[in-house]
């Protein structure tokens, strides 16, 4: 992507493909962060995928509720992003998650899904889980958030 007016007129699915499928746009530093190794969107959904490892271990042994939190708030998020038109944005105001099971780096890798509940002109609702790739559910979030014009 040349610069970010040219970004700016793209809608929230186009971002999103620029950003991980194209690769045209300068990646996100949250997905470099977490090691996102997997990407798939449509306009509302989104998935996720990473690998736990040591490195994102609390002090009991087993990987911080944390990178569960980041996964899912990202891919929340980015399902909303999906839907917003040119020159809107949106910004988290409230994520609940549920820790169902602990995970380690004997996991595997998991993917964070997220879909989007209703879409209103101000507010967003999505909810989505967190599983392994036999299906085996880790955690699940409801999130709101806030839309505006930028």
């Amino acid at each position: 992507m040349s610069d970010l007016k040219d970004f700016a007129a793209l809608s929230g699915l186009e971002q999103l493909q620029a950003i991980f499928v194209d690769k045209t746009a300068a990646p996100v530093g949250m997905g470099a962060t977490m090691g996102f190794d997997h990407f798939e969107a449509e306009e509302g959904r989104v998935v996720f995928g990473a690998t736990p490892h040591q490195g994102v271990y609390n002090p009991i042994g087993t990987v911080h509720g944390g990178f569960a939190a980041t996964l899912l708030d990202s891919c929340l998020g980015c399902a909303v992003h999906s839907k917003l038109k040119a020159g809107q944005g949106y910004t988290t105001l409230e994520l609940k998650v549920a820790y169902h099971r602990a995970m380690t780096k004997d996991t595997g890798p998991v993917r964070a899904e997220g879909v989007v509940i209703n879409m209103g002109r101000r507010a967003a609702f999505a909810e989505g889980k967190l599983t392994d790739l036999n299906g085996r559910l880790y955690a699940t979030a409801t999130s709101t958030l806030l839309v505006f014009d930028r």
